[in-house]
């Protein structure tokens, strides 16, 4: 069932909102790309420019997360839901889980560059704390690419529903989200 307003127009999401959602997902389509191909480069400035592009597009989406909670506590429009019991509670569930995952990957991606204390373009090296142990380094690398891997995972489920919503049960939920 399509959801329309009384003026005959369909429930889309405030404009903040749909930018938002569709910033995280180019920010995180890339950067999950940059993270699985930054090391196919040769040693040097090049690889070292590809990484800090990484870093710097992980704060910023750490910034469109944290933005985009605030927003949707306190200003985003809320739209009733388009189904109720399991299927609504399993979205629910996905979402919060979307935000979990984005959020633990954000924060270990600051504790890697942090620990080893990583030098951005080669111009300003990120506040470094603890030894920088090699050991230490790959456990929080090794946390941070998982946590990366459970986010694209996930996301590329939340799609599929959203398709399946679209194409199969035809109820126009992805116009929601649409500008």
């Amino acid at each position: 069932m399509e959801m329309q307003r009384s003026d005959g127009h369909k429930e889309r999401y405030d404009r903040t909102t749909i930018w938002l959602h569709w910033a995280t997902v180019c920010l995180i389509a890339v950067l999950w790309v940059i993270g699985q191909t930054a090391d196919w480069a040769p040693r040097g400035p090049f690889r070292t420019g590809v990484w800090s592009v990484h870093v710097v597009l992980g704060f910023i989406i750490g910034f469109v997360l944290l933005t985009r909670v605030a927003w949707r506590a306190h200003f985003g429009r809320v739209l009733p839901p388009l189904d109720t019991g399991t299927v609504h509670a399993v979205a629910k569930a996905t979402h919060y889980l979307l935000y979990s995952l984005l959020a633990a990957v954000v924060l270990l991606g600051l504790v890697d560059a942090s620990y080893r204390g990583f030098n951005l373009f080669g111009m300003w090296s990120v506040p470094q704390f603890g030894t920088g142990d090699a050991a230490t380094r790959r456990s929080i690398n090794e946390w941070h690419e998982l946590a990366a891997n459970l986010t694209v995972l996930v996301a590329l489920v939340h799609a599929a529903a959203a398709l399946v919503h679209q194409y199969v049960w035809r109820d126009h939920l992805l116009e929601r989200m649409m500008p």
